[in-house]
C-alpha cells in the first residue's frame, strides 16, 4: 500500500483522517469495500 505504519497508527487513533484514495488503498488491502468505514445507520428524523 505505501503508507508509513506512524499514518496508519494515526489513523487507528483517530488523530488523522484519511483521504478517499488512502481509505480505497486501505479497504482494497484489507478485501472489503470502502463503505464497510462508514455507519449505514439512517438518520432518525429529518434534517431540513
Amino acid at each position: 500500500m505505501g503508507v508509513d505504519r506512524a499514518y496508519v497508527s494515526g489513523l487507528e487513533l483517530g488523530q488523522r483522517n484519511p483521504t478517499v484514495l488512502t481509505l480505497w488503498h486501505i479497504a482494497k488491502a484489507l478485501g472489503v469495500k470502502p463503505r464497510h468505514f462508514f455507519d449505514e445507520e439512517k438518520p432518525s428524523r429529518r434534517v431540513r
